[in-house]
């Protein structure tokens, strides 16, 4: 079977001494793609440099945990970058970007990250890209966004709404991120609306180096106990495999029945994705 982690932030700090490990052991796990998301325009050319030397896709976008922090022209040059190498496969999306409101020092700045999701918004409609929305606390801001500005479809990352939420982002053409938050059973929301929406919604996640599932989540008491991490408290790529066990089980599929379910979703939401055949990816990674 083959599963696609339709984002993960391989960029991440937490990476730099074994990158390349991880990759090795998703690729071992049937994880042979993954999509790496930029954060600010700091890191494009990172996880473009990335997305090609280890033969994955990327997103650009800024994130709204760093507008506070963005310039007003990145905004042109996210446009820019996307210009200069909207000829890439991989680049399949613009993300991530978003409405955080569960960070209090980001609430206080909500009408600058509006302004931002709203205009990268039109950039990924002027670049015919889908987008990754960030939905923490926030998916009827995303959604009263995505009705004014209309673009080409794209995936509710970490989704966390409810069933009517759900239904909206289905309708607009949009796939739903279910990552590690659905192997916890007292995540009922969330797993029931995981059960119940349609074929064509859901999608594979881990948001790595974050969202772990409950088998790497150390408790607050373990925390506060100083506990040592686990061998793998750090969520990765490979997870995807185990996340997906736990998403069957929701929704009464067979692995492999749900691993084409969800690479079709994906494919379906970045189309470019269906230009990077495994073939590819493997002659890349063995450079």
């Amino acid at each position: 079977m083959q599963w696609i982690d339709t984002h993960c932030h391989l960029d991440a700090r937490e990476f730099d001494a074994d990158r390349a490990a991880v990759v090795a052991r998703a690729d071992a796990a049937g994880v042979t793609l993954q999509v790496i998301p930029a954060v600010g325009v700091f890191n494009f050319d990172t996880v473009r440099a990335l997305a090609h030397e280890h033969g994955q896709a990327y997103a650009l976008g800024i994130h709204p945990l760093c507008v506070g922090d963005a310039a007003d022209d990145d905004l042109d040059k996210l446009e820019q970058a996307l210009r200069d190498h909207r000829d890439d496969p991989r680049l399949v999306a613009v993300g991530e970007i978003g409405v955080d409101l569960f960070v209090p020092g980001l609430v206080a700045i909500r009408p600058r990250q509006e302004h931002f999701y709203r205009e990268q918004l039109k950039i990924a409609r002027r670049a015919g890209l889908p987008v990754l929305v960030h939905v923490r606390r926030s998916s009827d801001a995303v959604l009263a966004g995505l009705r004014r500005i209309e673009v080409p479809g794209g995936i509710a990352h970490a989704f966390n709404g409810s069933d009517q939420q759900a239904a909206h982002f289905v309708e607009r053409g949009f796939r739903l991120g279910f990552g590690g938050t659905v192997t916890f059973d007292s995540a009922l929301q969330i797993r029931r609306i995981a059960a119940a929406v349609p074929d064509s919604a859901p999608v594979l996640e881990t948001d790595s180096p974050d969202i772990p599932p409950h088998w790497l989540y150390r408790t607050a008491t373990e925390r506060e106990a100083h506990v040592p991490p686990l061998p793998q408290a750090r969520n990765e790529p490979a997870e995807v495999a185990r996340i997906a066990e736990s998403l069957a089980a929701l929704r009464g599929l067979s692995l492999a029945d749900l691993a084409a379910l969800t690479r079709a979703n994906a494919v379906a939401v970045m189309p470019k994705l269906a230009q990077l055949p495994e073939a590819n990816r493997r002659m890349i990674r063995s450079r």
